[in-house]
């Protein structure tokens, strides 16, 4: 699952912030290269809810959980744990 998500989250950023994947690692600070900023960080948010099906609290949003590829993988594998596994097969199913 790790792999997927890093590949999601990688392929969104790219995207949605006009990056080159080779213009970051998946330990960088996207705060600190300036790929991400605040407005950034809500979408980031709304994409992970909406693409893995996990809640989040604003107390969730901090750069220990959000600041880069790796940071994002970690916090999504600990969501989807906290979380029955039908809710998870069902937010797989949205990325077929």
């Amino acid at each position: 699952m790790v792999s997927e998500v890093k590949h999601l989250v990688r392929r969104f950023i790219c995207e949605n912030f006009i990056v080159r994947e080779e213009d970051f690692t998946d330990d960088d600070s996207m705060l600190e290269k300036q790929i991400i900023d605040s407005t950034g960080v809500l979408e980031l948010v709304a994409f992970l809810q909406e693409q893995f099906g996990i809640p989040i609290a604003d107390e969730d949003i901090t750069p220990d959980n959000l600041d880069s590829v790796e940071r994002i993988c970690a916090f999504v594998q600990r969501k989807s744990n906290a979380i029955p596994s039908t809710a998870m097969a069902m937010a797989s199913r949205r990325t077929l």
